[in-house]
């Protein structure tokens, strides 16, 4: 029979399915990680786990919990060990019970164990959570937890158990099974009876994708094309029009025995983007059961909400023709006021039914598609009485034209969103700007007001007589930029300089990165010491601090005052104690650095000159080995000097090898252990010339 080295054919078998699960659990906690802050990523799930550190941050952004968590560039064992065991805590503070899975085999990066916490973690956090509410499934298993049947059915990962509260009584992953059969196989005819050869074709993700939006798989075409064909497709589809992270490959699916838990991973992905899929209004009843009582923090749409999202976008669509038919229509400056009024008095009773209809029910913000389609008739609605307004206003005669253009200028800077960037700098730029254009828009705020005061006493420009409506709405839209416009600033004011600390504080954590590294040799060590003290000396870096955080706090407390809210008052002292923090801990660090590279350069300096020293005296010593016994006796006579040259050389050159880069270190072990291998021969020939040396 064939050989495997060592390997029988079921271990085999189980190493390939933990590089599977490897790649898909990556994926999975990358997809997490990425909506942390700041963001993060695992490159190696064995190695980049043994701190703890990403492993915190995940249960953080699943839970929405703050988790203490020992960070750092000089982390011991004691520390990685001590940041998983909070996780592993934490874990059991949600009734998780594990057995079997230590903080120290994290901590070695041991793979079986690893998979078999992120496993716990996903069924917990993705597939339990949203498949325990199902009553219908409630009769399909007597276990009181998936998590148990799950894990010992399974391969890849050790026998472990846990016990969940009744709370999650119930089989996920008969569940999640149920909710494929229910929303999508059967009406195809497909049978998906498992988590592992059932999806190998590809058809069942294709079945699934569907379900959620019939216009883009024609099933018809999936049956006639090749497994990996149908699985690269569905994964596209999936990933590019649904929003759902690719976890799988398809050479992962298209296998004899695809690995259950990483296609349960995947799967739980469209129950919690898309639990409740566009199916039939007449499915059965059991369909109705299984679906209609998803839990409704889980749910894309409930399904009376659905049919009211439809009436709406009906509704939405028309308005816009009516108003597009409205605004060509001739008439008065009065009747076409009255009209547009007429229409915005339509736009705002539906808005009070439209918001709450339009809020985010799933935990990453995302709108289901009949939810999408009605925000984008709403927008195209509110741009249309936007410009139909304007137009309106820009068409009164003589300078209240120019005064209602001007107003409207004024309310959008009111209520233009805060523009956040890619990069803190850029922010803080931008709304710098902002707060520029707005000051330069109120610059003509006290003309204006003397101007259409003027008007709105006469009631007519140059005895052409106003639309007196129109002129009270203006009255009205004059007073709340007036009175707004003082606290908006403000505001502008505060937030740039928010944003300008946040960005020192990220520019001097990059610095401080290109500091703290492993070194080349003395050039590029000296190098690095004169780009830190051009940043921190030259550029005054510690004063720039005291001068944006004093500013900044200055317009917190402006800020705060000006605006009554507690939440943002909260917010703001916590932003301030979070950044003093930060900051003390940075300052720290950068503080050390000149004396680190300082260290690292006097190292290179001694192990330089002992070394050079050390070679010419070694040439001459082992010249001198063939002299009289009296010449030797002299030339040793100071042997205790190169003794110490001796020990200095090494202290550098191993100080420098901890310090240094893989290549440096390389060199420096390698120039020590000739040296030292000289030394040691000359030590054992000259050791009876001079013993009181030795």
């Amino acid at each position: 029979g064939r050989k495997f080295y060592g390997l029988t054919r079921q271990k085999l078998t189980f190493t390939k399915q933990e590089a599977v699960q490897k790649r898909t659990f990556t994926k999975w906690i990358n997809s997490h990680l990425a909506k942390h802050k700041p963001p993060l990523e695992v490159n190696d799930l064995f190695e980049d786990i043994k701190d703890g550190v990403k492993l915190l941050a995940l249960l953080e952004v699943l839970s929405g919990q703050r988790l203490p968590c020992e960070q750092g560039r000089q982390l011991k064992r004691i520390h990685w060990v001590s940041n998983i065991g909070t996780a592993l805590k934490f874990l059991e503070g949600r009734k998780i019970k594990l057995v079997n899975i230590h903080a120290t085999d994290i901590a070695d990066g041991r793979p079986s164990i690893v998979l078999g916490l992120i496993w716990t973690i996903i069924l917990y956090f993705q597939i339990e959570e949203l498949t325990s509410n199902l009553p219908a499934l409630q009769a399909l298993s007597n276990s009181n937890s998936s998590v148990e049947s799950i894990t010992s059915s399974e391969t890849g990962s050790p026998p472990m158990k846990r016990k969940v509260v009744n709370k999650f009584k119930g089989n996920a992953k008969k569940a999640l099974l149920k909710w494929v059969q229910c929303t999508a196989a059967k009406d195809f005819g497909i049978e998906v009876k498992d988590f592992g050869p059932s999806w190998r074709d590809g058809v069942a993700f294709q079945s699934v994708v569907h379900a959620i939006r019939p216009d883009l798989v024609d099933m018809e075409v999936v049956r006639r094309r090749s497994n990996r064909e149908n699985l690269e497709e569905a994964f596209a589809l999936a990933e590019n029009e649904l929003g759902i992270p690719r976890l799988l490959d398809p050479e992962d699916v298209d296998v004899d025995k695809p690995d259950e838990k990483s296609i349960m991973t995947y799967v739980a992905q469209f129950l919690k983007h898309y639990p409740n899929p566009q199916h039939s209004e007449t499915d059965g009843q059991q369909d109705e059961l299984l679906l209609g009582s998803i839990p409704t923090f889980a749910l894309s749409v409930p399904r009376e909400e659905r049919k009211m999202l439809r009436e709406l976008k009906v509704f939405l669509d028309q308005l816009e023709r009516d108003v597009l038919r409205a605004q060509g229509t001739e008439g008065s400056l009065t009747d076409k006021y009255q009209a547009f009024k007429n229409f915005r008095v339509q736009y705002e009773m539906k808005k009070k039914q439209t918001d709450p209809l339009l809020q985010p029910v799933q935990k990453d913000g995302k709108l289901s598609v009949d939810q999408a389609l009605v925000k984008q008739a709403w927008d195209r609605v509110s741009a249309r009485l936007l410009d139909w307004h304007i137009h309106l206003d820009k068409s009164l005669p003589g300078p209240l034209g120019v005064i209602g253009a001007w107003l409207h200028r004024a309310e959008m800077a009111l209520r233009e969103d805060i523009p956040i960037q890619h990069a803190h700098e850029e922010t803080a730029n931008v709304l710098h700007r902002k707060l520029e254009q707005h000051k330069e828009v109120l610059k003509s705020l006290e003309s204006h007001r003397q101007t259409f005061q003027q008007i709105h006493r006469d009631r007519s420009v140059n005895g052409v007589p106003v639309p007196p409506e129109q002129l009270q709405d203006m009255a009205e839209r004059f007073n709340f930029v007036s009175t707004s416009s003082h606290a908006h600033l403000i505001k502008l004011e505060f937030w740039e300089m928010k944003y300008r600390l946040m960005a020192f504080l990220m520019l001097a954590e990059s610095k401080l990165k290109s500091w703290i590294i492993k070194y080349g040799r003395r050039d590029s060590v000296e190098l690095l010491l004169q780009s830190y003290l051009t940043f921190v000396e030259g550029h005054r870096f510690f004063e720039q601090y005291e001068i944006i955080f004093t500013g900044l706090k200055q317009a917190a407390e402006v800020y705060v005052k000006s605006d009554s809210s507690i939440d943002e008052a909260e917010g703001v002292s916590k932003f301030l104690s979070d950044t003093t923090a930060q900051w003390k801990n940075l300052a720290l660090e950068v503080r050390s650095v000149r004396s680190m590279l300082e260290e690292v350069i006097t190292n290179w300096e001694k192990y330089s000159s002992t070394v050079a020293a050390l070679q010419a005296w070694l040439e001459d010593a082992e010249q001198m080995l063939s002299q009289s016994e009296n010449a030797k006796r002299d030339f040793f006579r100071n042997l205790s000097h190169w003794i110490q040259q001796h020990m200095d050389m090494n202290d550098a050159g191993n100080f420098l090898i901890e310090t240094c880069d893989e290549t440096v270190s390389r060199d420096l072990k390698q120039q020590l252990l000739l040296l030292n291998g000289r030394w040691r021969e000359l030590f054992v020939k000259v050791k009876h010339v001079n013993a009181t040396h030795f």
